[in-house]
């Protein structure tokens, strides 16, 4: 039997794993790569020559390419998935470990020698314990490099290359999580790095439906232009790509085929043309010889039980809905085991466990599971890409990929300001930093107990002074800042009463006193846990805690996006406080921004929450006295 196959591509004889052979312009070496580049300058003297690193199939490659970049370098430690980058994308495809040193320097000095313009790539990010953020911390701040192999902590690696090959441009790509911690510890160390480095650096959370993509899915952003150059982000639309506007064209599959069947053999099944535009993109590069054709459109065969489960399925079904004879699993663990897909709506996430399984991914009319062809499309890669490898590894590269629709959106964004002669600057986080810290070290505006760099006098100058003027707080502040301890504050318990009395703040001052008592008589420190009691008390502002929280300098200072820090950022980066959609995401990466990662952060963003508070009112800012009022868009808009 005669099997038929893309170009470039042979199947095995069962038919389950795909061969392809490499691009043309593919590169076995560095001399190769080298005449690669060089014949690429010839024919088009200002080419954007891009890397992708920790490539995957190179759904990253994939859209730079439509955004008019060149891919000349891919890496990956994944067989299969080298062999679809390689299949692709012409260059050098290797399969290095970025972990190793050696690989590294190798991978930076290739790089360096082909002057290439934009690295790109998604680094895994592994959290780090106390003690390692308290180096890294350090050897950050410090401009040490690290002097042993980390190989858990890749994105070292990534930013190691970077260092070496000296790009124009960095796109990287992450899941959100990477900057919801609350220290948002990576990113701010990454960040830094580059900007040590000569780099200006965006990030964002963004949601990849409003660039094409048929899918919730929400990806951590960072782009980072050499020079200073100031990005602007590409337009996002409001107009979703749902899930049957991506694959309803697509032919019926037959739910108990399974991947022996006859097409899967032979490769390939009857398709009528597309109807709508994503299906036109999608069908773009299709060969005219096979326009009839679509590949990879099989799926796991459906067992008997299963079947009766997936017709007893709506959109809105759960698992744990079904007649108990049709559960194969714990309902109480596995409530969402089954999920049938919504046409009219964006696809659940695709992820690589779809390559265990695919009961979160039932077609919305069918009842089996998605096709290769169907979890591709949801991705946005286009007819003509193939998946090296057999069936469970083509859908664990395709939900390991990063969207080419996404890709080519940043691709694009990043070239236009590469290619603008008279791009303007961006204001260096360093700028912002110091002339937060500096004007909080000099200000009357900024709290005396701030200053304090202890919870206990926060809670205490809260407590006591919060609601006062800032002339009766600089007056009294004296008298409660030599009460280092609650053994000090239970000392002074009669001068507390006294100073309470002047105030009118009796109920507070006995609080504070049973606090004192309490830490004295119990022992412990003044804890997150404990800062959150007094709020939920009603005994402490809940802006007042988190202030405490920045100010303990033995503790990792969480990055505070509350309403007035909030404000701040959205009007300094946009001229409008009503940008920031999500508080702990685009938020506190703003709040990041301006703040840093130095010796000053802490500091920064204790001014910046002032500042807010103080200054940047709802109705009447103060822009004349912002420190920040030079590089502001707001103020620069009024």
């Amino acid at each position: 039997m005669t099997t038929e196959a893309a170009p470039n591509a042979t199947r095995s004889v069962r038919g389950q794993a795909l061969r392809l052979a490499p691009h043309p312009d593919h590169c076995d070496d560095v001399v190769a790569l080298g005449v690669l580049v060089r014949r690429l300058r010839a024919e088009n003297p200002r080419p954007l020559l891009a890397a992708d690193l920790f490539a995957g199939a190179g759904g990253m490659s994939l859209g730079l390419e439509h955004a008019g970049m060149r891919v000349v370098f891919g890496a990956d430690f994944d067989r299969d998935a080298l062999a679809t980058h390689a299949h692709h994308f012409g260059g050098m495809s290797v399969g290095w470990d970025l972990g190793d040193p050696e690989n590294v320097e190798e991978v930076g000095r290739i790089l360096r020698s082909v002057n290439i313009d934009v690295i790109a790539g998604g680094p895994p990010c592994q959290p780090f314990s106390k003690a390692g953020r308290s180096r890294m911390r350090y050897l950050v701040q410090h401009g040490v490099r690290e002097t042993h192999d980390r190989r858990k902590d890749l994105w070292q690696s990534y930013l190691e290359v970077v260092r070496t090959a000296r790009p124009r441009a960095v796109i990287m790509e992450n899941v959100p999580d990477m900057a919801l911690d609350r220290e948002m510890f990576i990113l701010r160390s990454i960040v830094r790095r580059l900007e040590d480095w000569g780099y200006s650096v965006q990030e964002r959370v963004v949601d990849t439906y409003r660039y094409g993509v048929p899918q919730f899915r929400q990806r951590l952003i960072l782009v980072a232009l050499h020079g200073g150059l100031d990005f602007t982000w590409p337009e996002e639309s409001t107009k979703k790509v749902t899930l049957g506007n991506a694959i309803r064209d697509l032919p019926e599959v037959d739910p108990q085929e399974g991947w022996m069947s006859e097409a899967t053999r032979k490769g390939w099944r009857k398709y009528g043309g597309p109807q709508t535009e994503f299906q036109r993109d999608m069908r773009a590069e299709v060969p005219m010889t096979q326009s009839d054709r679509v590949y990879d459109h099989v799926t796991r065969r459906v067992r008997d039980d299963d079947a009766v489960a997936f017709e007893q399925l709506d959109t809105k079904t759960r698992y744990s809905e079904l007649p108990d004879e049709l559960k194969r699993y714990r309902d109480d663990i596995f409530d969402d085991k089954y999920k049938r897909l919504d046409a009219n709506d964006l696809s659940r996430t695709i992820t690589a466990h779809i390559a265990k399984d695919g009961y979160w991914y039932i077609h919305p009319e069918q009842n089996r599971t998605l096709t290769i062809r169907e979890a591709a499309r949801i991705q946005t890669f286009p007819d003509h890409f193939r998946f090296a490898g057999g069936p469970t590894s083509a859908f664990r590269q395709i939900g390991n990929a990063v969207p080419p629709r996404l890709a080519r959106a940043m691709g694009a964004a990043v070239a236009e300001v590469l290619g603008d002669g008279a791009a303007r600057l961006a204001v260096p986080t360093a700028r912002t930093r110091s002339a937060l810290a500096n004007w909080g070290r000099t200000t009357a505006e900024v709290s005396p107990w701030l200053r304090s760099r202890s919870r206990w006098l926060v809670v205490l100058g809260d407590a006591l002074l919060g609601e006062e003027s800032t002339t009766v707080a600089e007056a009294v502040w004296p008298i409660l800042s030599v009460w280092n301890t609650p053994e000090d504050l239970i000392a002074n318990a009669e001068t507390l009463v006294e100073v309470s009395g002047w105030l009118g703040r009796e109920d507070a001052s006995a609080a504070v006193l049973e606090l004192a008592q309490t830490l004295t008589r119990e022992g412990g420190s003044l804890d997150d846990a404990r800062l959150a009691e007094l709020v939920g008390r009603g005994l402490m502002r809940r802006s007042a805690v988190e202030l405490a929280m920045i100010a303990d300098p033995e503790e990792e200072e969480p990055v505070i996006a509350n309403t007035a820090a909030l404000r701040v950022a959205g009007r300094f980066f946009q001229g409008t406080e009503r940008w920031l959609k999500n508080r702990n995401s685009d938020g506190r990466i703003a709040v990041g921004r301006l703040i840093g990662f130095d010796e000053e952060s802490r500091e920064a963003q204790i001014a910046l929450i002032e500042l807010g508070a103080r200054l940047c009112t709802p109705k009447a800012p103060d822009c004349d006295r912002c420190p920040l009022s030079a590089w502001c868009r707001y103020g620069a808009g009024r």
